[in-house]
């Protein structure tokens, strides 16, 4: 049988019937979209210390899944079905990645770490900047670790994952493409950051 003259509809009900040569065919011809995701996440993988290896399997997941879940009648081609469950999967990765490292709340929050990315400290990148804010006593209150998780708690889930990502270095244009937003989306969330972050220090004092 030649497999090269059989459509994609075809080659994926025989990939779903466990026929390997089919897969082979499948993953030769949009092999390359892995290529592209890996390399267009490359540089927020290793700001997340990810090893290239890992982030290369992620993508074949994504591919495998996607042969496995398309649908004939879908609207979307196969190539881009490809795409959009590869880029899922490594945004899914990627976010799970930086949550891990983020998990003991207190470090992933010391005020007083200089991010190089941004060159200063948290304190800094979420503070006014004048004598009189809250935030240059909280290192100082002997309740930090209840302030700490007060403002943590008070976040929102995607406010959680902005701040886990911009922790991590990782810049505005980066975090958009991770979460699926627009940058000045991202910029809206950090605002709210440091509303939240004062509002809790305000109603603390």
């Amino acid at each position: 049988m030649d497999y090269k003259d059989i459509s994609d509809d075809e080659l994926l009900m025989m990939i779903r019937e466990s026929d390997d040569n089919a897969k082979d065919i499948i993953y030769n011809k949009y092999r390359y979209i892995v290529s592209y995701m890996v390399k267009k996440y490359r540089n927020i993988a290793l700001k997340l210390g990810i090893d290239m290896k890992d982030l290369n399997q992620e993508a074949l997941v994504g591919f495998s899944d996607a042969l496995l879940s398309f649908k004939d009648e879908s609207n979307a081609s196969l190539k881009t079905f490809i795409s959009l469950c590869v880029e899922r999967r490594l945004h899914a990765f990627l976010l799970k990645a930086s949550r891990k490292k983020n998990l003991m709340l207190n470090e992933a929050l010391s005020l007083e770490h200089e991010y190089k990315n941004y060159n200063s400290t948290l304190a800094d990148i979420i503070s006014d900047n004048n004598e009189n804010d809250p935030l240059t006593r909280l290192t100082r209150d002997e309740r930090y670790n209840d302030l700490i998780s007060s403002i943590y708690n008070d976040l929102s889930v995607n406010e959680k994952d902005v701040l886990s990502l911009m922790l991590e270095g990782l810049n505005y244009n980066d975090i958009a493409s991770i979460l699926n937003m627009s940058v000045k989306s991202v910029d809206n969330a950090i605002q709210r950051i440091k509303n939240k972050v004062r509002n809790t220090l305000l109603v603390e004092e």
